[in-house]
């Protein structure tokens, strides 16, 4: 599968991004798919409990992670409302590591840690052009509790995924996290989503 990198949101734009690039559905229930919604259910979970070196694990090594800039439209170009050449954050597998390393140690932002829980929901797999590698699509409601307030933070997202079959195992080679606010509820993403 071709990722585009091109903006949607430019009014010139033809490509709009929705759900599965790929026509190559891979079927509910099918071992692929079972084995990849469970990967999806062990990164959340590995990123709930702050078992980061667990998430790193899983992470390919030429990995992509990106948050593209959303905007609010209206009229004809409503639908071109994701920046695909701003970011929250653009991030490779150095930029994660130094991050992930800091959340462990140091960040400020951090201390002391945010409780998260990650419901991931409406899971989509299909076959990319690459044998071996999946393109998923799923949903992410993030719900976020800091230190000691009873005011909590939540975010929703569309995460659309490469997920890379290695040595029986799955690797995320590419994550692009949609996040439906243009407008950020939260104070900071300083977790991982």
């Amino acid at each position: 599968m071709t990722w585009k990198t091109k903006s949607t949101a430019a009014p010139d734009s033809t490509t709009i991004l929705r759900g599965l690039v790929s026509k190559k559905r891979v079927p509910l229930g099918s071992e692929v798919y079972n084995r990849i919604l469970e990967t999806l259910y062990d990164e959340a979970a590995a990123l709930d409990e702050r078992r980061i070196d667990d998430w790193i694990a899983m992470i390919a090594q030429d990995i992509i992670y990106q948050a593209p800039i959303r905007l609010t439209r209206t009229g004809a170009n409503r639908d071109r409302d994701v920046m695909r050449t701003m970011f929250h954050f653009d991030e490779n597998y150095d930029s994660l590591l130094m991050r992930s390393g800091r959340l462990q140690k140091s960040a400020w932002a951090e201390d002391p840690p945010s409780r998260c829980r990650r419901f991931v929901t409406n899971v989509r797999v299909a076959e990319c052009d690459t044998p071996g590698e999946y393109e998923v699509v799923s949903y992410l409601f993030l719900e976020r509790s800091r230190g000691d307030s009873p005011d909590n933070e939540n975010t929703t997202a569309e995460r659309r995924d490469v997920w890379r079959e290695v040595e029986g195992e799955y690797k995320l080679a590419r994550r692009e996290i949609i996040v439906d606010q243009s407008v950020l509820g939260m104070s900071n993403f300083a977790v991982f989503l």
